[in-house]
């Protein structure tokens, strides 16, 4: 497999210097982000990924010079670049990208310039970079663009390479629809389109995911059921992937000697002061005036402060070409000054401010000298600043201050979250965080740190392609089933005598067989309480005689917890599966397994959301589990149940998202689960295990699709009850079930293959 990313700019600059041509390396957040992934690649199982990155080199190149600047990329960096004009480079960057995008999408609709050259522009620069891809593409590759510079491209690129996967991630946040209508219609629509030539399409949080598919629906006038859009002609999902980063890089950074060296050459300028750092590229975006404010509200309520706390604001330079941004650098030129010159004595400047960039030294050495992050943006898709900051706290201590308008706030729970329109929040944050013990900043950093350890940039690498993989059908398990729209598109047919004999005729070949069973709605009815849900001895001799046959692994794959299932099913020679993932027991093992290192302690957050349910519609109990929670709505009106369900999902999904949940919806019951648990990935263990000549799975809710959808093309997968499914085959409920597995048993196995007399 190799790997195509395409981005805006190359991870390397390219500069001319008397006729020859220097390359350098780029910075940003995107490029060090994926450089970690792509450099991880090397020294993982999945060492034998290749990848290219294809993007505008950083200036125009002469054309002489063209051919040598390529061939070195491709040699020395595994690049490939796009060459534009400064005039095109000029309309497409500074005009579209950062004149109509940048300001729409940060909520700063009275900035954008709707020029329409601009928009041309934009389509042409987005066509070329098609080109780009196109010259060096080849069949297996996969294809992942990102940004917003690049919104047309996922199309362009379907287009010409249909049977290639493409994903697309947004940096950026998306807005909601009422901001993006504001864009003239074409251009939307097109926007959109574009867009939706991707099979995946990332965003860093749920809301912006949530704006996104708002739109595709309201404007595009298209189906959206679970974040799967219909009608394409291709299966795309529209997910979020909170974007981490490279958690050693700081907080067990590479010549450690140099870093302190700066942190001393700090230590005069600083002079024993309790130091606040503000560190943000040039952009309205940032709300860098909006801290200032806070900041001299806080020393104009704290007189006894002054003297004894310095903020260190560092403005790295940013679009100075462009009319905003140099009115905002002299908006924060003239702030400082006035604070200064109000608050300020002799031996004594509230302010420390530098308009320059910070090499990677320097910029560590100011995150482990700093008492307190001061980070304010209006609106930012992500900040990865705050997290650097406190992953750089090695001694763990350190106070993080930031605006609830960060998508980063989202994993940052443990951080003082402000509005940044908010003087007064600010100023309150700054007293807060200036008193806080070295004890509640070391627990609530030492939970954020784990978070970021856990959740970095290579997970979110990870995490994003290897949802784009099934999605674009290269998939472990020779799964010839298309994921997504299928769910809602096919019905399985029923089985008849003539598919019941062809799959005793498979059972009966068989030399290894692998029989994957749900349990409520599948082998029993569905109560009206899961405690009265047990199995009778139907079900329990039914089980027996497949788990007899030494040739079945017989796996029961449940929601319910393991001492349920271990009363019920434990000593029968089955393995048994918990909590839809969590939990799995081997047949003939002493004890159950955790499956991975899943987050606890959150339930006592999202419960009281699910009491509270309970308490508007009646009929409906909360469960909890060990590691989840599920709201029943079996004894309900399901109308009502499901009305309720759409208004808490918006309720639940800040929560889901800091703590990294899911909510999934199975048959009458909304669970609440750990992020990256399904039913598919447990019985994936199995699969990848030994070659099964006999698959057989069945279900009966959402929960059970995901089982399916791993499945080789050729198993036996059932549904049970009606409704679509990725299943091939449907059965009406328990009873067909049991007397399907029946079927199994040897004696009637052999009556079925023995020819009728007539």
């Amino acid at each position: 497999m190799r790997l195509l990313v395409v981005s805006n700019r190359l991870p390397v600059n390219v500069s001319l210097a008397d006729g020859q041509v220097h390359f350098t390396q780029s910075t940003g957040g995107l490029v060090s982000g994926l450089s970690s992934y792509l450099d991880s690649l090397g020294g993982s199982a999945s060492g034998d990924v290749e990848y290219v990155w294809i993007g505008w080199p950083g200036l125009t190149v002469p054309e002489s010079l063209q051919e040598e600047v390529t061939s070195r990329l491709h040699a020395d960096f595994r690049a490939h670049p796009v060459f534009l004009t400064e005039e095109a480079m000029d309309k497409f960057y500074h005009g579209f990208c950062n004149e109509i995008i940048w300001p729409l999408f940060h909520y700063f609709p009275s900035y954008a310039e709707y020029e329409s050259d601009y928009w041309q522009n934009y389509q042409e620069v987005n066509g070329l970079f098609r080109d780009a891809v196109l010259a060096v593409a080849e069949p297996g590759d996969i294809i992942w663009v990102h940004d917003y510079h690049l919104m047309l491209l996922p199309k362009l690129l379907s287009e010409e390479l249909p049977e290639t996967p493409v994903g697309f991630f947004l940096h950026i946040p998306f807005p909601s629809y009422e901001l993006f209508r504001l864009l003239p219609t074409d251009w939307g629509n097109k926007i959109l389109e574009g867009l939706l030539g991707s099979r995946l399409i990332g965003f860093h949080t749920q809301d912006y995911t949530q704006h996104f598919l708002d739109c595709v629906r309201i404007q595009l006038g298209l189906d959206v059921v679970e974040g799967w859009i219909r009608d394409l002609g291709h299966p795309v999902q529209a997910a979020s992937f909170p974007m981490g980063i490279d958690f050693g890089r700081f907080n067990n950074p590479v010549g450690l000697a140099e870093i302190e060296k700066y942190q001393g050459s700090l230590e005069p300028i600083l002079g024993g002061l309790k130091t606040v750092l503000s560190i943000d590229r040039l952009d309205y975006s940032k709300g860098i005036v909006h801290r200032l404010r806070g900041y001299a509200l806080f020393l104009e309520e704290n007189p006894e402060w002054l003297g004894k706390v310095v903020l260190l604001l560092i403005v790295v330079p940013s679009r100075i070409g462009v009319g905003h941004y140099r009115q905002l650098k002299r908006q924060i030129d003239e702030t400082v000054g006035r604070i200064n010159g109000r608050f300020g004595r002799i031996g004594w400047t509230p302010i420390n401010y530098q308009y320059k960039f910070l090499p990677f030294e320097p910029l560590l050495a100011m995150y482990r000298s700093s008492d307190v992050a001061l980070i304010t943006p209006l609106r930012d898709g992500m900040n990865l600043i705050a997290k650097e900051y406190i992953s750089a706290r090695a001694d763990r201590t350190g106070v993080l201050i930031l605006s609830h308008l960060a998508g980063a706030v989202k994993e940052a729970s443990e951080a003082l979250i402000i509005n940044p329109n908010s003087p007064e929040e600010i100023a309150a944050a700054l007293k807060e965080a200036l008193l806080m013990p070295a004890e509640e900043q070391i627990r609530r950093n030492t939970i954020m740190q784990e978070r970021f350890r856990r959740h970095n940039v290579v997970q979110w690498s990870g995490n994003f392609l290897q949802r784009l993989l099934p999605e674009a059908g290269v998939s472990v398990g020779e799964s010839g089933r298309s994921p997504g729209p299928d769910i809602l598109e096919s019905r399985p047919q029923g089985l008849n005598q003539n598919a019941k004999a062809k799959l005793s005729q498979s059972y009966a070949r068989a030399r290894r067989r692998l029989i994957l069973l749900d349990y409520d709605g599948t082998l029993v009815p569905l109560a009206a309480k899961p405690e009265l849900a047990i199995p009778d001895a139907e079900v329990a001799e039914t089980l027996d005689g497949l788990a007899s046959d030494a040739a079945n692994d017989v796996i029961v794959i449940s929601g319910r917890e393991r001492a349920l299932l271990d009363g019920w099913f434990g000593g029968r020679g089955l393995s048994m599966v918990a909590e839809h993932g969590i939990w799995a027991k081997e047949k003939g093992a002493d004890a159950w397994r955790l499956t991975s290192d899943y987050a606890n302690g959150w339930q006592s957050k999202v419960k009281p959301v699910l009491l509270g349910l309970s308490q508007r519609l009646p009929g409906t109990f909360v469960e909890e589990k060990e590691y989840g929670l599920a709201w029943h709505y079996r004894m309900a009106r399901p109308q009502e149940a499901e009305r309720l369900i759409l208004k808490v999902s918006k309720t639940l999904q800040p929560l889901a998202e800091r703590w990294q949940l899911e909510l999934l919806q199975g048959n009458r019951v909304l669970e609440v689960i750990p992020k990256g648990v399904d039913k598919g990935k447990a019985a994936l263990e199995w699969l990848q295990r030994v070659n099964y000549d006999f698959i057989m799975a069945i279900g009966d809710d959402e929960t059970d699709e995901r089982m399916f959808r791993i499945l080789p093309a050729w198993a036996y997968s059932v549904k049970v009850g009606e409704g679509h499914s990725l299943a091939r085959f449907a059965v009406a409920g328990p009873a067909e079930v049991l007397a399907l597995l029946r079927g199994f048993e040897p004696e009637r196995i052999e009556a079925s293959q023995t020819p009728q007399k007539m």
